[in-house]
């Protein structure tokens, strides 16, 4: 299990160190701003509807690790996706950093099931998702986590 803990946090800091899909969209037709006050972590989420799928996203902004390695390995998770498709990676997501689920079909979103572990991390890991779902309603205001 230790091998796979050092895999998981070898993952988590690639990905913080260098973000996929980090920069802005220019041509978005959806966006929504995340803020986690008490990491400091925020964040602006882009995204390239095509219909009701996600063509394309983007994130910019500064957060912890796994703030950031989460916002990064869910715009690699939901593009291409459905709305509906990206909901339920979510909801499948959000169980397993709260305790309340297992891994299960997540692929390499699972490096996230430790957080649940850290429950002030929670939040970290889950800024990015909410503020996908707000985007993806078309809500306007900023997403907090507080």
């Amino acid at each position: 299990m230790n091998e796979l803990n050092d895999l998981y946090q070898e993952m988590i800091l690639d990905h913080y160190k260098k973000p996929r899909n980090f920069g802005s969209l220019p041509d978005a037709t959806a966006a929504a701003h995340g803020d986690n006050p008490l990491c400091g972590d925020r964040l602006a989420l882009e995204l390239r509807l095509a219909g009701d799928r996600i063509e394309d996203l983007r994130f910019r902004g500064s957060g912890c690790a796994i703030s950031t390695a989460s916002a990064s390995l869910m715009t690699e998770a939901v593009k291409g996706k459905t709305k509906a498709e990206a909901i339920a990676i979510f909801e499948k997501f959000h169980p397993m950093v709260t305790g309340q689920g297992g891994p299960d079909g997540l692929g390499k979103l699972e490096v996230f099931s430790g957080v649940s572990e850290f429950p002030v991390r929670v939040k970290c890991a889950t800024l990015a998702w909410h503020t996908l779902l707000a985007a993806l309603e078309g809500k306007n205001d900023t997403v907090s986590t507080e």
